[in-house]
């Protein structure tokens, strides 16, 4: 591979040769006593001891030569720009008078010099409505239009918004062919500042001018600045510079926890933003769910092979992941393809296990679209085709449980936290059945605050909010989420399962080493009716055999 370190100028250092002696030269000067040695490298330099970038000028004025025009046309505004506007008016009406800093984040270090392919930070992505890879080191800057405090009329904007980035550097600069962080030659054609403002609809500028734009009017009497702290350690430090000049930050406890409380709030509120989707995000959202199918259906087209290969459970793996690139960006999170008892590990990533015969294999998989909207699905395969009675037993019971919560969604009332208490009566129920309760204890006995037995094999939640991230809106207050009634453009899981350890001796002999999860991604539609954007993806017992049997019997 290429390198892909930035360059940077060094000087040569020259090793003195030794001077040879000769006979007939007659007597030779006496070396000096002693020889400064050369300086050593720093350790920092040294991973660019592999460039040989010429330096000379004319070599300069030759590569920067012999190019053709670049496009006159600018793209047009991307659907996600009028939707990104609005969300950020949102935002910017809760803070008026003061500026607020959201970064897309810096790349990653995977190993050495390498990076890992750069996701920008949720909530720059769902203001900034860039979505994919756009861009390192960018930077979100809502610019107050009014003072703290003050009395807007309806409507009235309260900021304007500024993107900062690095734009394309020109063919004859050095960074367009030396430098392998920006440089076109290195990461492909680079947008102009015209170019993203009409994608975008956003007033752009260039990063080098954020710390005159931060600092700007910044004062404990004029304006005061919010960053979402997390997602750029280097933004953070540049505020809290600007913050201990402007006098808005001193070195004492509660001056620092003043500043921290401010940024949290901000990562509240736009955390908070995102539990209701729009439409467009809805959209989205579908069609990370029907690629998710697509690519199910690649996973179990794979099962013979994976079920000749010592590591069948990456074979399955693989297949999904495949399909996710071919289709999205990528995965929305690392798959789980768990066969046999590995399924009752709840993450099991490592993905490292064969796929036997008469098993069934756990899969948890979402593909991440362009827009960075994720999809979250699990579906309980059985390897042959078909379940075995106990297997067919565990999921029917796991099925109730997720119909139950699917139903309880569809009272009016109801609030986020009965998603979970309706799935957990029916598995409950189940369980009291099957006689796997404490003796003398009933369902309802294990329903109550100081019982909760049947969590023994169902330790995690039934529900989450579901969009930008697997796990969305993750900074929301709890009476703003788990204890929020449903409301319109709300998304999230339903995933119910039961989890029966092969050593787990209070289980039936019969159930030991099985597990079962059905996991699907439900929308609060206008009228407040629940629908499953996953309906396409075979979820009941006789419709997976025949989606399970109907691919595999194709592929032979």
């Amino acid at each position: 591979m290429t390198n892909q370190t930035t360059p940077s100028t060094k000087q040569t250092i020259a090793t003195p040769r030794p001077v040879a002696s000769s006979a007939q030269n007659g007597p030779q000067e006496a070396a000096p006593a002693t020889q400064t040695a050369p300086a050593p490298q720093p350790l920092a330099q040294r991973v660019n001891n592999r460039s040989h970038r010429p330096t000379n000028q004319a070599f300069r004025d030759f590569i920067a030569s012999g190019w053709g025009p670049r496009p006159d046309a600018l793209p047009e505004r991307a659907e996600s720009a009028q939707w990104a506007q609005q969300r950020r008016a949102r935002l910017g009406a809760l803070f008026p008078g003061e500026r607020l800093v959201i970064p897309a984040g810096p790349l990653v270090t995977r190993n050495n010099d390498c990076d890992y392919r750069f996701r920008p930070f949720s909530a720059f992505a769902h203001l900034a409505g860039t979505g994919t890879d756009f861009e390192p080191d960018a930077v979100l800057v809502l610019e107050p239009l009014t003072v703290p405090g003050a009395v807007l009329a309806a409507g009235e904007p309260t900021h304007e918004t500024v993107l900062y980035f690095r734009p394309r550097a020109s063919r004859g600069s050095e960074e367009f062919y030396a430098d392998p962080r920006y440089g076109e030659l290195w990461v492909g054609v680079r947008p102009s500042i015209e170019e993203v403002e009409s994608l975008t609809g956003i007033r752009c500028a260039h990063i080098d001018t954020l710390p005159d734009a931060l600092a700007k009017d910044a004062g404990p009497d004029a304006v005061h600045l919010r960053v979402m702290a997390q997602a750029d350690p280097a933004v953070t430090a540049l505020v809290t510079a600007v913050r201990q000049a402007a006098g808005l930050l001193d070195a004492t406890e509660e001056s620092q926890a003043s500043a921290t409380a401010l940024d949290e709030a901000l990562a509240e509120a736009a955390s908070e933003l995102r539990l209701r989707k729009d439409q467009w995000e809805v959209d989205q959202l579908q069609a990370a769910v029907d690629a998710t199918k697509a690519g199910f259906d690649d996973l179990i087209r794979s099962i013979p092979r994976a079920k000749g290969h010592w590591r069948g459970e990456r074979v399955l793996e693989g297949a999904f992941g495949a399909k996710a690139r071919e289709e999205g960006n990528g995965l929305g999170y690392e798959t789980i393809a768990a066969a046999g008892n590995h399924a009752n590990t709840l993450h099991w990533i490592c993905n490292d296990g064969p796929v036997r015969p008469g098993e069934m294999v756990l899969v948890d998989a979402g593909v991440e679209v362009d827009s960075l909207y994720t999809a979250d699905v699990t579906r309980t395969i059985p390897v042959d085709g078909r379940f075995t009675e106990p297997q067919r037993r565990i999921y029917q019971a796991v099925l109730d449980a997720a119909d139950a919560s699917f139903a309880k969604a569809a009272t009016p009332g109801c609030r986020f936290r009965d998603l979970h208490a309706a799935a957990m009566e029916v598995l409950a129920a189940r369980l009291e059945e099957w006689g796997m309760l404490p003796q003398g204890v009933t369902a309802a006995d294990s329903l109550a605050a100081d019982g909760q037995f049947h969590r023994r094999w169902m330790v995690h939640g039934t529900s989450h909010h579901l969009g930008l991230d697997v796990h969305d809106c993750a900074q929301a207050r709890r009476e703003m989420s788990m204890d929020t009634l449903l409301l319109p453009g709300m998304v999230f899981t339903i995933e119910p399962g039961l989890y029966f350890r092969e050593d787990d001796l209070l289980v039936p002999q019969e159930l030991r080493g099985m597990a079962v999860r059905v996991e699907d991604d439900v929308v609060i539609r206008p009228d407040g009716r629940p629908e499953y954007l996953t309906a396409g993806i075979p979820r009941r017992p006789d419709e997976v055999e025949a989606w399970v049997s109907g691919l595999i019997a194709a592929e032979s």
